[in-house]
């Protein structure tokens, strides 16, 4: 891979994962629309890693909160105790992804795989996030939700495996629908995307690992390093902007993203 092709990617990665514009969708598009080669295993791997850190990094004293709460209750559920209830909703809502994405890996997923797909995907999951944005209530914090709130948002995380549906994207609007606010959405949704990616990259090492292709791990240090900085930006906006604005300029990019790879698709545009 070339220097330039790692660069790209990379930034393309970091700004695109944690907004709700889906970056699986993006990566797939970009390799179909230019000449660079698909950036292989550990590549993919690297990028996700590199935006893991920037999350883990922005959301640290949440984390460390967390991790007191389980010393306090010994690692066991109980609800009382804030950063406890916090970490046992994130696995709680982490469980239907795991299901669904082992089902996927059995299967395959290249049939969802397609621009058309995609450009329908990124269309309609952008409109019903415009409505849950619209009508949600701004009233709970993550503190707020319930188990059959995490349940929701686990299902609703599924759907983020059909390219184009965005994982951020699709579990913000299920918090929005139960009544997060915006930030506190945006907030649990990334920290639900630690376990979920740090799950598929330990399946994909193991792939790696087991495939032999070690010589692209020398590549992957720049694709960790460019990813971090893209998504540390990236997470920085996107909180400061839903501070006191709404989703909507994410609504619009997705609606003329979409048409315009419908258009493509459908032959409308060569």
């Amino acid at each position: 891979m070339s220097t330039l092709n790692i660069l790209l990617i990379s930034i393309l990665q970091g700004a695109t994962e944690f907004l709700p514009v889906s970056s699986s969708g993006h990566l797939i598009l970009f390799s179909k629309f230019t000449e660079f080669p698909d950036q292989g295993l550990a590549m993919d791997i690297a990028l996700h890693v590199g935006s893991i850190i920037a999350v883990m990094i922005y959301f640290s004293e949440e984390l460390w909160i967390m991790f007191k709460g389980l010393l306090k209750t010994y690692f066991l559920p109980n609800f009382k105790n804030a950063g406890n209830r916090t970490f046992y909703l994130i696995c709680i809502a982490t469980i239907p992804a795991v299901i669904a994405g082992l089902v996927f890996a059995e299967y395959g997923t290249e049939i969802v795989r397609n621009t058309k797909l995609i450009g329908w995907t990124i269309i309609i999951f952008g409109i019903i996030l415009y409505i849950a944005d619209k009508i949600g209530w701004t009233v709970k914090k993550v503190e707020h939700l319930t188990i059959a709130d995490a349940i929701i948002i686990g299902f609703a995380q599924t759907l983020a495996l059909i390219p184009g549906t965005s994982r951020s994207g699709i579990t913000i609007t299920a918090g929005r629908f139960l009544g997060l606010e915006r930030t506190e959405a945006a907030k649990f949704s990334m920290l639900l995307a630690i376990p979920t990616i740090l799950g598929a990259g330990c399946l994909a090492a193991c792939k790696l690992f087991n495939t032999g292709s070690l010589s692209e791990v020398v590549y992957a240090i720049d694709g960790i390093t460019y990813s971090f900085i893209s998504s540390i930006i990236a997470i920085y906006m996107m909180m400061w902007w839903l501070r006191n604005k709404t989703f909507l300029p994410f609504v619009i990019y997705r609606i003329i993203l979409g048409t315009f790879l419908l258009l493509y698709s459908y032959g409308y545009i060569l």
